[in-house]
């Protein structure tokens, strides 16, 4: 089975299946065709998180192909030239692309197919062209002004001066060739090649902070997922640079009531929801960086039962409030000002899962970070480069302060639920900052509320911004009058919920089932 946020891509995963790849083999195959035919989200210039179950030694691996800042970088000499906050786009925000080298790993260890296999029906899509899904039309069309700004950018993805309709034809023949290159000289040919030079010297053009050194010394890496519990099933999420974190601790804090009985669309449970999420995402701002900057214990404590029972205390029941900085001190010895990037980094990415005969199940996220990223489309490329350096902060001794050869506060989080020791569930939801708070929604909805794997997606979210909770119209009315009484600024969250798709693994007969989230062109489908 594979559950993707586009047919097209789905569509492939699946042959590539009932020819009898692995689910790596058809995970890679699907996330190149996304690569191109829902480019606002992602692409080949954008960052990758994976979760793998093997089945051949019961374990579940992660891995991390996030990119690094350049040896150009550096915050000091950005605070000289008067900023005081990375920019949203543009080339200073481009940090060293991490998709290709992540689809390398990942059929290293995991395919039993090349690379040059996995691409081909995402150059045959690139040079013959698809049509454009009804939500990505939306997108696309959202991002043209951004796009006119760019020459290159304009060239690629605005044919005839304007976004393609819902239902045009359109092709990218100059990513075709990028992907060509790629599926003849593999991987080194982005790092080390033809790609690499053709990207740096248009990024230096720009007054980007890239070299081909940068890009010769990129390389992904297997880590080990951080694993937490919620009422006796294990939650596998990314650990930093990436927000996975965020997700337990919330989890942790809502372990100690009784969601069910609050019920799911309760002013009650969805206060609590807002609350421990002003405490994980305070947490959040204050110390997620690299992983090689994030002291262990620190980030032990964050993902802690008696942290999350402390915290708890905190919460007021009838009056919402932001919470974090005092207890952020306790943590870190010292109190520091910080910035809340909550509600700011809405996202554009993409999240596949794939399951195969084996049991070998696929939990994958790749993204380029805002629509069309940094905006900037490198030469002729056809290769849209993302703005993930934004992440950094500026601020002079943060763990997240811009520097060379680090890695920016991510917020990619693919997901994996497993109980009694086998896989029960693969899942994600894209969006930014809602993707570890739509984790901790996903979760109760299974655990709690006794859904199955489409409802799990379905069911109404809201999505706290920080300065105000966005709340889908599916929630009742008296509901939002009782959040508003609480303190909290409701407001409409159409449109605001990033896209959900997830496998679930019935462990006894092998039996699955897929779901693809309502709000986005996608689909799940199996054999």
């Amino acid at each position: 089975m594979i559950a993707t946020s586009q047919p097209l891509a789905s569509a492939a995963g699946l042959r590539v299946l009932m020819e009898g790849g692995t689910a790596v083999d058809a995970a890679v195959t699907a996330a190149a065709v996304l690569a191109v035919v829902e480019p606002a989200m992602n692409g080949i210039g954008g960052d990758l998180f994976a979760l793998v179950y093997d089945p051949a030694t019961s374990a579940v691996y992660g891995l991390d192909s996030c990119g690094a800042a350049g040896r150009l970088a550096s915050a000091g000499t950005l605070r000289a030239q008067g900023l005081t906050e990375m920019p949203a786009g543009g080339p200073l925000t481009v940090t060293v692309p991490g998709v290709v080298d992540g689809w390398h790993h990942l059929l290293q260890r995991f395919g039993q197919r090349t690379l040059a296999d996995a691409l081909a029906p995402a150059i045959r899509h690139a040079h013959d062209g698809f049509p454009v899904a009804e939500l990505a039309a939306a997108e696309w069309d959202a991002a043209a002004t951004r796009l006119a700004a760019d020459p290159a950018a304009a060239r690629t993805f605005l044919p005839g001066g304007r976004a393609p309709v819902h239902g045009a034809l359109f092709s990218n023949p100059a990513l075709g060739r990028s992907l060509e290159v790629l599926a003849r000289d593999g991987r080194d040919a982005f790092y080390r090649g033809p790609l690499a030079h053709a990207i740096v010297d248009d990024l230096q053009q720009r007054g980007g902070l890239l070299t081909a050194e940068d890009f010769a010394a990129h390389a992904a890496a297997w880590v080990t997922p951080l694993r937490g519990t919620y009422r006796g099933i294990d939650l596998y999420e990314m650990p930093p640079s990436t927000q996975g974190f965020v997700a337990i601790e919330m989890l942790n804090i809502l372990e100690h009531d009784d969601i069910a009985a609050l019920g799911h669309d309760s002013a009650d449970y969805l206060h609590l929801l807002c609350e421990a999420k002003q405490i994980a995402f305070a947490d959040r701002t204050a110390f997620l960086a690299d992983r090689l900057r994030m002291p262990p214990a620190v980030l032990e404590r964050l993902v802690s039962k008696a942290y999350a029972a402390e915290r708890r205390r905190d919460i007021d029941m009838m009056q919402a409030r932001t919470h974090g900085p005092a207890r952020v001190a306790d943590i870190a010895g010292r109190a520091r000002p910080v910035r809340d990037f909550a509600g700011e980094d809405r996202g554009d990415t993409v999240y596949l899962t794939v399951a195969d005969g084996s049991g070998m199940m696929v939990s994958f996220i790749q993204s380029i970070f805002a629509s069309f990223g940094s905006g900037l489309v490198a030469g002729d490329t056809g290769i849209t480069l993302h703005n993930r350096g934004s992440g950094f902060s500026l601020e002079a001794g943060h763990p997240n302060e811009l520097a060379p050869g680090q890695r920016p506060l991510h917020t990619l989080v693919p997901a994996m639920l497993v109980r009694d020791g086998a896989p029960w569930v693969t899942f994600g939801v894209m969006g930014g900052d809602n993707q570890a708070q739509a984790h901790v929604q996903i979760v109760a909805n299974l655990v709690d509320f006794g859904m199955h794997i489409q409802q799990a997606g379905d069911a109404a979210r809201l999505r706290d911004q920080g300065h105000s909770v966005a709340i889908e119209r599916g929630v009742p009315a008296e509901v939002r009058q009782a959040l508003a009484a609480r303190g909290h600024l409701v407001v409409d969250g159409r449109g605001l919920m990033g896209g959900y798709q997830g496998i679930m693994r019935d462990s006894h007969t092998g039996v699955l089932r897929g779901g693809s989230d309502l709000r986005k062109d996608g689909l799940a489908i199996g054999f």
